[in-house]
């Protein structure tokens, strides 16, 4: 998947692009669809699926103060590649929010990137003031030269999925409904940073995570796995502050234990897939009942999940219980 960033000049010529525009914070089941059809839509027609996407939510923006997210841009990149997108182009949202509904049809989908056909989310609209919806679309469609498609809502559970219902079961920790809206694993993508030291002095040597502003299940302590190089290694993460050595109200962090696995992660972008919940953070008396903890964790996590501790997908098998 090439990748584009701002109005600029294209780096390859289009034949027949399809296009789709949003946030897709999350890019749940029902933006899956939207990309699914913008990818089928380019095949059949010889041509480019492209996805338009904001570097800064519209809504932060707009709102004048910074949001987290389910998922920050450079984990919807990661999810838009596995959906076989062929091009992203992230845009400022300061680019476009001058434009008129129709100026922004005439000259960004049409005079810049020359679409074909625009697949929209079922209650999608834009331009400014948000003037812009189906309805508008589809009488311009035919003057610029494009053809309009809409995909209805995905339901869970009887209900439309949206990015707002994921964003609160995940942060109040009910991962199976969040999973059932997502179509696959909660997972955070993080950068991992220079963090205390302590684990690697109780034999559990973490990488500490910053998340680029994604939000994160309650604390506690998480069975999950983290993917490396494209190989999913088990994994133990703490989310918290640390409270048996931090002072109460501490910075949360997110430190993530990858079982057999001591190579330096430094300077890495990791995704983190829950699994299940073994825990909440506790305080404890000393270092040394903190470890006896952790060594129960691990304990725990094996006898559920597997007897080799390495890859799933990789060169050693996972033998589960």
């Amino acid at each position: 998947m090439d990748v584009l960033y701002g109005i600029k000049p294209l780096p390859n010529k289009l034949h027949w692009p399809v296009i789709t525009v949003g946030g897709f914070d999350g890019v749940h089941l029902g933006h899956q669809k939207i990309i699914q059809e913008t990818r089928d839509w380019a095949a059949e027609g010889g041509g480019e699926s492209i996805v338009i996407t904001f570097e800064r939510h519209p809504k932060g923006i707009l709102s004048g103060s910074p949001l987290s997210f389910i998922t920050s841009l450079e984990h919807r990149l990661v999810f838009f590649h596995r959906l076989g997108v062929d091009l992203a182009v992230v845009l400022d949202f300061n680019e476009v929010a001058s434009l008129g509904a129709e100026d922004f049809i005439s000259r960004l989908i049409v005079g810049w990137l020359g679409t074909k056909g625009w697949v929209m989310g079922f209650n999608f609209s834009f331009g400014k003031d948000k003037g812009g919806d189906f309805s508008l679309a589809s009488r311009l469609s035919q003057r610029y030269g494009f053809q309009l498609r809409t995909c209805p809502p995905v339901k869970f559970k009887g209900d439309i999925i949206s990015s707002t219902r994921i964003r609160e079961a995940i942060l109040t920790g009910d991962l199976e409904t969040a999973e059932g809206m997502l179509g696959r694993s909660v997972s955070i993508l993080g950068t991992v940073i220079k963090g205390s030291g302590r684990g690697k002095g109780l034999g559990y040597p973490t990488a500490n995570l910053d998340l680029h502003h994604e939000i994160k299940p309650p604390d506690g302590v998480y069975a999950t796995w983290v993917t490396i190089n494209g190989k999913d290694y088990l994994s133990l993460t703490n989310i918290g502050t640390r409270p048996t050595f931090e002072r109460p109200g501490g910075e949360a962090t997110t430190e993530v234990y990858v079982i057999d696995f001591d190579k330096d992660l430094y300077g890495e972008v990791l995704e983190v897939k829950f699994i299940y919940k073994l825990r909440g953070e506790l305080k404890f008396t000393s270092a040394e009942t903190l470890k006896a903890q952790m060594d129960k964790d691990k304990e725990e996590l094996l006898s559920r999940l597997g007897k080799k501790t390495l890859t799933k997908g990789g060169a050693t098998t996972i033998i589960l219980s």
